[in-house]
């Protein structure tokens, strides 16, 4: 279990479902299947909370503002700025666990001792991508949703990252690896975040339990000969560590040697000192 190392966000407490979090200087109250313990909500920010998301029992939800929230906020990790808000379905525009991911690509580009060019996709708003960028790396972000891209524009701005080489791309993710494929194209790093469920850009429906594996075997030819690692987190419950990992030893392992590992990522909670589990990530890296 991996968790990530913040001081703007902060995961105060778990229970009945629910997380109490502080994201810079708004807390939130958002709902979490995983959490099915009925605990004692003994933190007074419990009660205090600036805005919760509530469920609906027909699928769905809203959020209720019980403080003033200004609509857009910043929070920092390690340099980075994000722009933050309340968003449809709970979230806010980043997923904090994911600090673990973005720490080490960066590692891995630091000690290259090379030029390394990244290719992200399903790139979000942005946090991988400046990861890197603020590495050395050059990269190639690419999503599906023009708002998810404008976002992560916006958020290379705040932290000082928009004249990096960034290339920002709105496209399907598995439509434009075919096209590197057929240009020739070669990246020494490949992370990949893929939702559960979701459409591209003209409707294309994506299933990750379906579609994972072809689009990773996709990936592989437009790897570098002298690649770094590869990088691929999931949400979903069914599509645990061990079975990514095994994933990327038999796609990647064969070829290029090096190791391949897996865990599940998290984010300690202040109350308990637990750790909630919150995904799953397999690396493949070069040795």
């Amino acid at each position: 279990m991996r968790t990530a190392d913040w001081q703007d966000y902060e995961l105060i407490d778990t229970s009945s479902g629910e997380r109490l979090e502080r994201w810079g200087k708004v807390v939130l109250i958002r709902p979490d299947p995983q959490i099915i313990w009925d605990t004692p909500k003994k933190n007074p920010l419990w009660h205090a909370a600036d805005a919760r998301y509530v469920r609906s029992a027909s699928g769905g939800g809203h959020w209720e503002t019980l403080k003033p929230v200004p609509p857009v906020w910043k929070i920092r990790y390690g340099g980075l700025t994000f722009r933050v808000k309340r968003m449809g379905f709970k979230h806010t525009g980043i997923f904090p666990e994911q600090a673990v991911n973005w720490d080490f690509a960066g590692e891995k580009i630091r000690g290259a001792g090379r030029p390394v060019r990244v290719l992200n996709l399903f790139g979000y708003t942005g946090a991988a991508t400046l990861a890197c960028l603020q590495a050395g790396a050059q990269v190639c972000h690419v999503d599906a949703s023009r708002g998810m891209v404008t976002w992560a524009k916006e958020n290379a701005g705040e932290s000082g990252l928009a004249g990096r080489p960034v290339r920002w791309l709105v496209d399907d993710c598995e439509k434009f690896v075919r096209r590197e494929q057929r240009r020739g194209s070669a990246y020494d790093a490949v992370i990949m975040d893929p939702p559960s469920y979701g459409r591209g850009p003209n409707g294309e429906v994506w299933k990750l339990e379906e579609q994972l594996y072809p689009l990773v075997r996709m990936c592989v030819p437009i790897l570098s000969e002298n690649p770094l690692f590869f990088l691929l987190n999931s949400y979903t419950a069914g599509l645990s560590p061990a079975v990514m990992e095994y994933l990327l030893g038999v796609l990647l392992g064969g070829k290029f040697g090096g190791r391949v590992s897996s865990d599940e990522i998290g984010l300690r909670v202040t109350e308990t000192g637990l750790v909630l589990p919150c995904g799953s990530t397999a690396v493949w890296q070069a040795e």
